[in-house]
């Protein structure tokens, strides 16, 4: 599991992915999300834009991100 300090309210949902190293670029980011590859708090989710706050779960490719 992965712990990610949120600094202020949220961090977008690509932003997260490109932050904790689970994709390379932003454009790879949306396409594994459009592609319905993310689960946030453990349902398929396909916002590029989507908030995500302490407390809520990220999974993607095997890993789980936990925003703190």
């Amino acid at each position: 599991m992965i712990e990610f300090k949120v600094e202020g309210e949220f961090i977008h949902l690509i932003q997260l992915l490109k932050a904790t190293n689970l994709v390379q670029t932003g454009g790879e980011a949306q396409i594994v999300v459009t592609e319905g590859e993310v689960k946030y708090n453990g349902h398929v989710d396909y916002r590029k834009r989507l908030k995500v706050k302490p407390g809520d779960t990220v999974e993607f490719n095997g890993e789980i991100i936990r925003a703190v």
